[in-house]
């Protein structure tokens, strides 16, 4: 009897919980694995009439093409190049901001933060015509400094508010105890707050390099051939007489490699900084 009841119980778990989640992850994860295996077809397993879920003779063709011809590593770079910008600068900008809003009280502070919220609301097409103009008259259109100042400016707003809460959650005894041993507000920052605050600016971070990454609206108009990104080179791969899908995948296989680096090495973090920073507001 107590066999059965076990059995009963196990079988009841399996359907009620291990079988939705292998199903949930075969549908999260199949996407990715059909992108690999297109990405190593040959051209007549591409054009099959019949479905192939694995290449007979897996190929590296389209990878070699990629970079020796195609010059994929020009485009790597430069969103490398923007990606990390846009976060250092991000990252910098928001961290003071969202102490200065958590710590100090002045006139104004409230609406402000409403206005940084209200920027989210809209979508980031209806900056184009006057980011673009803006970058024109500063002269640095077609350069990665116009990606990355029209990057700042809805990566910022979120920034402040995650990391807003996040500091509110800690304590400011912490803070003014350094302060009655003789250091000052910039030294108690230093010491005390930013490196507890790690955990959410590594959150952040990784929010700001994600979407600098894969930005594509701004990269296709605020970019050229020189100075175009990793989204724009892969659009390029689609002609009038058709798309390359072999380049495609393997391009986009390339391309999500240093975010699942970044995420496989700051995974724990990440996650107490997402929790812990999104709490409160």
């Amino acid at each position: 009897m107590k066999n059965t009841t076990f059995h009963e119980s196990r079988g009841y778990r399996f359907l009620t919980l291990w079988l939705p989640l292998i199903l949930f992850l075969v549908f999260l994860l199949f996407p990715f694995y059909w992108t690999l295996v297109t990405s190593l077809k040959t051209d007549t397993e591409l054009h099959s009439l019949t479905v192939v879920y694995w290449p007979q003779q897996p190929t590296l063709a389209a990878y070699r093409y990629l970079f020796q011809q195609y010059n994929f590593l020009h485009p790597m770079r430069n969103s490398l190049l923007v990606a990390v910008i846009t976060m250092a600068l991000s990252l910098t900008v928001s961290t003071l901001a969202a102490y200065s809003f958590s710590r100090f009280r002045f006139p104004g502070r409230k609406p402000l933060m409403m206005l940084f919220l209200t920027n989210n609301m809209f979508p980031t097409v209806l900056l184009l015509i006057p980011l673009f103009t803006n970058m024109r008259k500063l002269g640095l259109l077609y350069t990665p400094w116009s990606l990355v100042l029209s990057y700042t400016t809805f990566t910022i707003p979120f920034s402040v508010w995650l990391m807003n809460g996040y500091l509110n959650d800690l304590p400011v005894s912490l803070e003014e105890a350094v302060m009655v041993d003789g250091a000052n507000r910039a030294q108690a920052f230093l010491r005390i707050v930013l490196p507890i605050l790690l955990p959410c600016l590594l959150a952040t971070g990784v929010y700001i390099f994600m979407q600098s990454w894969n930005e594509y609206t701004f990269a296709v108009l605020f970019t050229n051939e020189k100075s175009r990104t990793i989204p724009v080179a892969l659009k390029n791969l689609i002609g009038q007489l058709g798309v390359q899908w072999e380049l495609i995948t393997a391009g986009g296989i390339i391309t999500i490699i240093p975010v699942c680096i970044m995420f496989f090495f700051a995974q724990k973090r990440l996650v107490s900084g997402l929790t812990a920073g999104a709490v409160k507001g």
